[in-house]
């Protein structure tokens, strides 16, 4: 369980956090508007500014709730980038590459992360509030990539997977994403997403990233 609450500590976790959710939601309305929608960047969304996508609750609530608890899991939200798509060039094939782009810029996050915490090991420039941060860095970011990838809607993993269904398969799961918090939240309570989800996939990625930056280690 963590017990450091200094300031130091809530710095490690934030900075990397605040980047991570950040450039997510810009990714999505980065993507939106290359494949012809242009509503999230008309309403400021396709920015790196913080203040445009933090949602107090799940950017700083939930995050800090999960760090004093000492969760093995970081997660958070921030507030959704709006995309029609309605008009998208591609509707149903140009949604999956827009939930894809969120958690894709996570997964390139945490290769980033992982590559500076190789560096900062590798040239002996072992300062812990650094190399602390590189590795919340990574954490933060394969969390966020593995739980938006649940296949439940409204989560990008969801809008994925209505993408690729047929018509009236991705009719029937997209009437779930009312629901789609709370059965989250069922799963979540009953360790479910944990053990078969977050746990198995989790180190699936960290392992691949592993493998991404080997050259990286054996330079330094």
């Amino acid at each position: 369980m963590i017990t450091d609450y200094s300031i130091q500590a809530v710095a490690i976790n934030a900075i990397p956090l605040i980047f991570a959710i950040t450039i997510h939601e810009a990714a999505h309305g980065y993507a939106a508007r290359q494949l012809g929608d242009n509503t999230a960047y008309m309403l400021g969304r396709v920015s790196l500014n913080p203040a445009k996508h933090i949602d107090p609750v799940g950017t700083i609530l939930i995050p800090l709730m999960l760090i004093l608890a000492g969760s093995p899991f970081l997660i958070g939200y921030a507030k959704p980038v709006p995309v029609n798509y309605g008009k998208l060039r591609k509707p149903k094939i140009d949604s999956v590459w827009v939930a894809l782009a969120g958690p894709g810029s996570n997964f390139i996050q945490a290769i980033i992360w992982m590559a500076i915490w190789v560096i900062l090991l590798g040239t002996r420039l072992d300062e812990p509030f650094f190399t602390s941060m590189a590795r919340a860095g990574v954490l933060w970011n394969i969390g966020l990539l593995v739980f938006n990838m649940l296949p439940i809607p409204p989560f990008d993993g969801g809008r994925v997977l209505s993408g690729l269904l047929p018509i009236r398969q991705s009719m029937a799961l997209d009437r779930l994403e009312r629901w789609g918090f709370f059965i989250v939240l069922a799963l979540m309570f009953t360790g479910v997403i944990g053990s078969l989800w977050m746990e198995p996939l989790s180190q699936f990625f960290l392992g691949l990233i592993n493998v991404i930056v080997t050259p990286l280690r054996l330079i330094f």
